[in-house]
């Protein structure tokens, strides 16, 4: 018989070099994940400037082609990506978790404006579920402003927060904390 595999879907952030950026982050939670978890992280179109339908296709695709359960990791506009995309779908595969790393809330202010991407109105009930919804962010964030964190828990109250000092943005290439949150899901 063989080992059920759980999948995790690694999107990463947005901007030039951010896929080489974070496959460091998502190397570290393989590592710390172990083999019974397959970690995946595909390269996602025009990371220089993302399309949301895009990415949602690609989202698409790669839950198409993974068996359930999948854990769902998305790093800075990887994580608002997928807080979006299960706002607007009803992924065919069970969803074991949605993990978000240092996400940008669309709608904070002008610069950090993005329609495309932003959470609807109804955002907490259509992330409803029994699978944890965990937000994480550092203090310290040099790109995405540590606000955007209560932002988050105010417009998502059955979201877990997790504060972090001194991991900056990449958390310095280390998600220990959020394979073990996985590894608890």
């Amino acid at each position: 018989m063989a080992l059920m595999h759980t999948f995790v879907l690694f999107i990463h952030g947005a901007g030039a070099g951010a896929c080489a950026a974070d496959r460091l982050l998502a190397d570290s939670l393989q590592r710390a994940l172990g083999a019974d978890y397959e970690v995946l992280c595909p390269q996602m179109p025009d990371e220089d400037d993302a399309s949301y339908p895009a990415w949602k296709a690609e989202i698409d695709l790669r839950l198409a082609t993974t068996k359930a359960p999948v854990a769902l990791v998305g790093h800075s506009v990887g994580g608002s990506v997928l807080l979006k995309y299960l706002c607007d779908e009803q992924p065919s595969r069970q969803i074991a978790g949605l993990f978000v790393i240092a996400a940008p809330y669309w709608g904070a202010s002008e610069f950090w404006s993005w329609d495309e991407a932003a959470l609807p109105a109804d955002a907490a009930a259509r992330l409803a579920g029994d699978w944890p919804l965990i937000f994480y962010q550092s203090r310290d964030d040099e790109v995405v402003p540590f606000a955007h964190l209560s932002m988050y828990a105010a417009k998502l109250p059955r979201a877990t927060i997790r504060e972090f000092a001194g991991l900056g943005h990449q958390f310095n290439n280390d998600l220990t904390e959020v394979a073990a949150d996985i590894k608890k899901a």
